[in-house]
C-alpha cells in the first residue's frame, strides 16, 4: 500500500481460496491481487506502483486500447494474451464488447460477453 495504488478493480484468481473470509487486506502477509485492472481516463497508470506490490498481471485500458502486462523477473512485459485466461482472446473480446455496449447497452453487452466466454471455454 505504500506504493499508493488504487486499481479500478482487482481480483484474486489463483489465490482466491487463500483470501476467502478475509475482511481486511494486509499486504505484509497476504499476497497481492492476481489481476489488477486500470481504466485510464484522466491519468496514465504507473506500472512501477504495481511492480512494487508484485501484482502478477495488470490490464490497462485507455484511449480505446487494452494492454495486458505480465510480471516477469521484476518488470512488466506486454503480452498479446492473458496467461490467466489461456487461449481466450481477452483483448479483442473485451474491446469488441465495449464497442457493442455503446450501441446495445451495458446489460445486453454483459450478457453477450458472458455467453462469448462460455462458448470460448467450451471449445
Amino acid at each position: 500500500m505504500a506504493a499508493g495504488v488504487e486499481p479500478d478493480t482487482c481480483f484474486y484468481i489463483q489465490n482466491a481460496r487463500q483470501m476467502i473470509g478475509k475482511r481486511r487486506l494486509d499486504l505484509s502477509v497476504d499476497p497481492p491481487p492476481d489481476l489488477a485492472i486500470e481504466i485510464d481516463v484522466t491519468s496514465k497508470t504507473q506500472l512501477s506502483a504495481y511492480l512494487a506490490l508484485g501484482v502478477p498481471e495488470l490490464w490497462c485500458y485507455g484511449g480505446g486500447k487494452l494492454q495486458v502486462f505480465v510480471l516477469n523477473q521484476a518488470e512488466y512485459v506486454e503480452m498479446e494474451t492473458s496467461p490467466t485466461f489461456g487461449n481466450l482472446p481477452v483483448i479483442e473480446g473485451i474491446l469488441q464488447f465495449l464497442q457493442f455496449s455503446l450501441t446495445e447497452g451495458s446489460s445486453t453487452a454483459r450478457r453477450a460477453f458472458r455467453q462469448w466466454v462460455r462458448e470460448a471455454l467450451a471449445q
